[in-house]
């Protein structure tokens, strides 16, 4: 799993330094070095980072406001582990849409179910795909939660109450 992470992150910082020079922003190697070390480990203090680089702390905070004011930096993210919150099911759902139209309304419905963590806008046959997880052993209440006698169980369109003129199908997740 490192070595991905590894090369996810190369390859991360290499998109983000061809999306520079498409843009016509300069990033020189002392950007690169920062967004290298941040990509790798998003809580460090700007000031390990400076004494890494060799470099003062108001260096690196003036090149992170740089980077996040031309857009390269877009913000800063939380990873939550799902499965030690007792959702231990991850279950991906390919939503159909007879309409084009009806994407606005079928995304304010997902936003409104807590367990859905993201979705996304995609082309071939699905239109949607969004994340959901959920938990083996229900709570009473809430979202599309509820007790399972069989352990296993994916949401149906009626739990997600989503609006008409849509096929929805369910895939697991077994990370």
């Amino acid at each position: 799993m490192k070595t991905f992470k590894k090369l996810r992150t190369f390859v991360e910082l290499f998109e983000i330094i061809c999306t520079c020079m498409k843009k016509g922003i300069e990033i020189d190697r002392l950007d690169k070095k920062i967004l290298s070390i941040l990509m790798r480990d998003a809580k460090i203090a700007y000031t390990e980072i400076a004494k890494k680089l060799f470099v003062s702390g108001g260096t690196i905070h003036v090149r992170m406001k740089k980077l996040e004011d031309v857009g390269i930096v877009k913000g800063h993210s939380l990873t939550v582990d799902h499965g030690k919150l007792g959702y231990d099911i991850s279950a991906y759902l390919g939503i159909y849409l007879d309409k084009s139209s009806l994407y606005e309304d079928v995304a304010k419905e997902l936003e409104k179910i807590p367990e859905v963590v993201e979705a996304h806008y995609t082309t071939g046959f699905y239109n949607i795909f969004a994340r959901v997880f959920f938990q083996r052993h229900y709570p009473p209440q809430g979202g599309i939660a509820r007790q399972n006698p069989e352990h296993s169980r994916y949401p149906t369109n009626r739990d997600l109450h989503l609006p008409s003129g849509k096929y929805q199908s369910t895939t697991g997740d077994f990370e």
